[in-house]
């Protein structure tokens, strides 16, 4: 019996001095080394291994640009320049005063203008006056110009006011006849005015001219005035 609890009091001690034991050598075993840092790749020497660069901002989808307003429209022609009507035909209202030697006389009436354009400077012009006034030596004064010749415009423009002269060469007729003298005489017409353009195809117009005659044997300086309406076409 004392063999017997001899035999488990040492087994127990055996037991309990395992685990120490097992600490002691866990402090003498040699420490872990840490694991050696993985050599770089050259990406110089070998491209195919480097990595594949972030995309650049150079290669980034443009932003929408702001769309821009619409141009406007382009304006209507408002001179008959832009239209390049050839032909211009006026008609209206004509001031005449007369004076000569044998009488003096105010005259109102009509004239009647027609105006082929070569270009937008030069055109060739032909005119008719015919006027009337008060009486002198019993008969109704009446007077009648008629000449042809040459305007000059003031070219291409888009303005509505377009000036322009001409000079014309005609004959007038006068009527009172006086002393046997002819009522007939050579005229030269000379002067300028503007057009104010209403739309591509009206212009109203103003004028004036010096107009010299050779009637009763003497020369005669006048003028005239005239305001009406251009037709385009």
């Amino acid at each position: 019996m004392k063999r017997l609890a001899l035999a488990a009091c040492f087994a127990l001690g055996t037991c309990a001095a395992l685990p120490a034991q097992q600490t002691s050598l866990l402090m003498f075993a040699p420490a872990a080394q840490p694991s050696a840092p993985t050599p770089a790749v050259n990406c110089t020497l070998l491209p195919e291994l480097a990595l594949p660069a972030a995309p650049s901002e150079s290669f980034a989808f443009p932003s929408p640009k702001p769309a821009l307003p619409d141009a406007p429209a382009p304006p209507h022609p408002t001179s008959p320049n832009d239209e390049g009507y050839r032909w211009d035909l006026a008609v209206g209202y004509e001031y005449i005063h007369f004076d000569s030697s044998q009488f003096s006389a105010n005259l109102s009436g009509l004239h009647t203008d027609l105006t082929y354009n070569l270009n937008s400077w030069v055109g060739l012009e032909g005119n008719v006056i015919s006027a009337w006034g008060g009486q002198i030596n019993g008969e109704r004064t009446k007077y009648v110009l008629f000449a042809g010749g040459v305007r000059v415009g003031w070219g291409p423009t888009r303005k509505r006011l377009s000036p322009w002269a001409h000079v014309l060469v005609g004959g007038v007729h006068l009527n009172p006849q006086v002393a046997r003298e002819s009522k007939n005489s050579v005229a030269l017409q000379a002067g300028g005015g503007a057009d104010w353009a209403y739309n591509s195809r009206v212009s109203l117009r103003a004028e004036a001219d010096y107009v010299r005659t050779t009637l009763y044997s003497s020369t005669q300086n006048n003028f005239q005035i005239g305001l009406g309406a251009v037709i385009h076409f």
